[in-house]
């Protein structure tokens, strides 16, 4: 880890919701009050996912469940409980309590036990993940952030009186319940958002956008309304799929002023079109993948995110993970684009189970489509998006709430620090006489340790 200043001169920077402004209040050491306990290096070659005992990775720190099970020996030592305080090490720095079952405590994670009666632990867990915020920001990293046992016990936390820290616990857990609350019904909303947008295709490729319910006039040999038709897409355009020239990355191939597209360029973002790229190719590499056109559509046809259509707007190559459109009517291209998106799931589907999920160009041939005119395909895509905007909107409103709570969380805690969320009693009894028991807990609890200590050695 690099850390430019110490724990100390974090604090009196004043980051984040450091700094406990209260005169009242006092600071302690988490050495003081707490002991750090690193987790143990665990061999890899015993772990697994489903025999011995459960283990904890940093990966898993702020989850319910752990991923990864240790079929070795282990120390009693290591062993963590439900409602442990634990810390990840690297990267975020993330702190959580343990919910899941007793697990071992692996590397770069680290247990925090108090032991002083004397400072409460809801309030102790509420205010450690700030500083440990404050001090990510503060490390200096090329590639993994790390933090140690010894930055952590030097943090100076603050100290009201204990009633006081009472106090303010029930007033975060008061005022986080109902936000948590606020929350979850923002997440619900969004999520009916997009449950409206399937509803708004799925109307949209039955005629119900464009005719009136009392015009609406069924075939029943086809089940689409009248004048429309089904059609296979392999009748209305040449399906082809693209190329990658071998071995990847040779530099005889990639590397040179040829813009060349990989599924992440077609599922990068929500946006209709795509008018950037992140790899190239050399004219060396032309004849061992597809060119296409501007104002192609195009569609991911393999791995985890295949389904999604794309209408490419730039003169470009791509690989095999992408099937293109060649030769559809220009009228049709939104109409398709829409029609694809509204089958995402489904295609998906197809594969279930596939240890890398595939759309041959037969199997996009082969499928069906609900074909009216060329005018009214202009009017569908005109009603669709017309009631996309509003749901985007609608998103982009929830997005903002969200990120508004999260704001006001950070405020709530900031206060809670400064002294200013709940009233001081001044029946309390001082920090300062708080401080000093503390002193003496910790004397105490290191001669008895000492004691045992010497025992031992009789």
């Amino acid at each position: 880890m690099s850390l430019g200043i110490t724990p100390s001169e974090i604090v009196e920077s004043g980051n984040q919701v450091l700094l406990c402004k209260h005169e009242s209040w006092k600071r302690v050491k988490i050495l003081d009050i707490a002991n750090v306990l690193n987790g143990f290096a665990f061999k890899s070659n015993k772990f697994n996912s489903s025999t011995g005992k459960p283990i904890i990775r940093i990966r898993d720190v702020g989850k319910k469940e752990n991923e990864t099970y240790y079929d070795g020996d282990w120390e009693k030592t290591y062993l963590i409980k439900k409602g442990d305080i634990l810390v990840g090490m690297d990267g975020d720095f993330r702190c959580a309590i343990w919910q899941g079952k007793n697990a071992l405590l692996n590397q770069r994670v680290c247990k925090i036990e108090l032991i002083s009666k004397f400072y409460n632990k809801s309030f102790f867990v509420y205010l450690l993940q700030p500083y440990l915020d404050a001090i990510n920001k503060e490390t200096s990293s090329v590639t993994v952030k790390h933090l140690s046992s010894f930055t952590i016990s030097e943090i100076p936390i603050p100290l009201p009186p204990l009633p006081e820290q009472h106090r303010i616990v029930a007033k975060l857990e008061e005022l986080f319940s109902e936000l948590d609350s606020a929350i979850e019904a923002l997440r619900k909303a969004k999520d009916q958002v997009k449950t409206y947008k399937q509803a708004v295709l799925k109307a949209a490729f039955s005629g119900k956008l464009t005719i009136k319910n009392e015009e609406l006039k069924i075939n029943k040999e086809t089940g689409l309304p009248e004048g429309w038709k089904w059609v296979k897409v392999g009748d209305i355009c040449n399906v082809v799929r693209g190329g990658s020239p071998r071995p990847a990355g040779n530099p005889k191939y990639y590397d040179g002023k040829i813009p060349f597209l990989k599924v992440a360029d077609i599922t990068k973002d929500n946006e209709i079109y795509l008018k950037s790229f992140q790899y190239t190719i050399k004219e060396a590499g032309l004849y061992k993948t597809r060119q296409i056109k501007p104002n192609t559509l195009l569609l991911s046809n393999s791995g985890a995110t295949l389904g999604v259509p794309k209408i490419c707007m730039i003169d470009a190559t791509m690989n095999d993970g992408i099937a293109a459109f060649l030769d559809l009517d220009t009228r049709s291209i939104l109409y398709l684009y829409y029609f694809w998106l509204s089958k995402t799931l489904e295609l998906r589907n197809i594969n279930m189970g596939a240890a890398q999920p595939n759309l041959n160009t037969s199997i996009i041939k082969n499928v069906e489509i609900p074909y009216c005119s060329f005018k009214e395909q202009k009017q569908i895509v005109s009603e669709i998006e017309t009631r996309f905007s509003e749901a985007e909107n609608l998103e982009k409103t929830i997005d903002l709430s969200l990120k508004q709570a999260e704001s006001l969380r950070q405020s709530i805690l900031k206060k809670a620090f400064e002294g200013r969320l709940v009233p001081q009693n001044p029946d309390d009894e001082p920090a300062s006489l708080l401080l000093d028991k503390i002193k003496q807990e910790k004397l105490r609890i290191k001669n008895s340790q000492l004691t045992i200590r010497k025992g031992r050695m009789k």
